[in-house]
């Protein structure tokens, strides 16, 4: 029995090592189960995709495909013509895509011309904004895939909501919790600092690299500014995503007071999220990591799909303006307790695959 999974982004590697260590599990415990991993390489930078392969012993793609750094319609269009080979080659029973990406589309895209069944991960999540590039992809994902496996309660309603009893009689809804809370406490105690970075004793963790701030200058003048502002008072860390590098550097921005670097690895991250005092993203995973952490968190976006942080006040959500981001990293302090079980406790994994190889049998 054969699985095709499709990776392609720094979030889906994560997720992936855990799915994968139990399915090789599964598989020395007698389950008659394979995996096969497509690498499309829409993160071709080596720290934003090797490394994550070598630190969380990933097993090694059987193909790369090297499709990255172009257009939305160009690489998808590319991925879903090299996947389409592969998936006639290996003949698979099943293909697994993960989350929200270009890379996700493009493989469930493929598996449903060839009639190939699909299972989602992270299935029904929502941000209601059309003009994402990921809503769209997570919104076609979900209409095709047979296995929709949703990380909350809220995912479970949001395809409720959208009539999937009407439009999907042959697919699953699987409240199955979420595959990154499993990689967050197996990796935790591998987590490693870097070593050539100063750190203060106080210091904020931040990345921005979503489409909506990197491509709009007036918005990410003002997200920077913000944070040069900040981080007068407080260490700000930047690992610097590829997209946000060349934005940066087409304009003029003050980011003298930043602490700038590379982008890292997981367990690197994984150490930056344990170690500081306040995540400022535009990501969506790192808004989870943050709570299973146990950090507060600022979103620099208009909406998040992780609605249940924002309700029970872990994460609070700012706009582009200054003022608001300021203020929010001078207020924000959740009230709630972190113990609360919002994604499933770190067994998705074990769930997602047992359900796999029982559709299988």
């Amino acid at each position: 029995m054969k699985i095709v999974t499709i990776l392609g982004a720094r979030p889906q590697f994560i997720k992936a090592a855990s799915v994968s260590r139990e399915v090789n599990f599964q598989a020395e415990n007698g389950a008659d189960i394979e995996e096969i991993i497509v690498h499309t390489g829409q993160h071709y930078d080596a720290n934003m995709s090797h490394i994550f392969f070598k630190e969380m012993k990933l097993p090694k793609p059987q193909y790369s495909l090297g499709i990255g750094g172009s257009s939305h319609g160009q690489m998808i269009g590319q991925m879903v013509e090299k996947i389409e080979e592969i998936l006639i080659i290996e003949k698979p029973d099943w293909v697994l895509v993960y989350g929200d990406t270009n890379s996700t589309l493009a493989g469930a895209i493929s598996a449903s011309k060839l009639n190939i069944k699909i299972a989602h991960i992270e299935a029904g999540l929502r941000s209601f904004n059309d003009n994402m590039p990921e809503e769209v992809n997570r919104i076609l994902t979900d209409r095709i895939s047979s296995l929709l496996f949703c990380p909350t309660k809220v995912a479970v309603n949001n395809l409720i909501n959208e009539g999937f009893d009407k439009w999907k009689n042959n697919a699953e809804l699987v409240l199955s919790g979420d595959v990154m809370q499993d990689s967050a406490i197996f990796y935790k105690e591998f987590s490693q600092k870097l070593n050539h970075l100063s750190f203060a004793n106080d210091f904020i963790l931040c990345t921005i690299h979503r489409v909506e701030n990197t491509e709009n200058s007036d918005k990410l003048k003002k997200i920077v500014f913000a944070l040069n502002q900040i981080a007068k008072k407080k260490q700000v860390i930047l690992p610097l995503h590829p997209r946000t590098k060349i934005a940066l550097k087409k304009g003029k921005y003050d980011t003298r007071n930043l602490t700038i670097i590379e982008p890292v690895g997981y367990l690197n991250m994984i150490w930056l999220i344990d170690n500081c005092s306040l995540v400022m993203t535009d990501s969506g995973g790192l808004q989870k990591e943050a709570f299973f952490f146990r950090k507060p968190c600022i979103t620099l976006r208009e909406q998040t799909e992780w609605v249940e942080l924002v309700q029970h006040g872990f994460n609070v959500i700012v706009s582009a303006e200054p003022d608001e981001i300021i203020n929010a990293y001078k207020e924000h302090k959740p009230q709630q307790s972190y113990d609360m079980d919002l994604y499933g406790q770190g067994k998705a994994s074990s769930m997602i695959v047992k359900k796999i190889i029982s559709n299988i049998v």
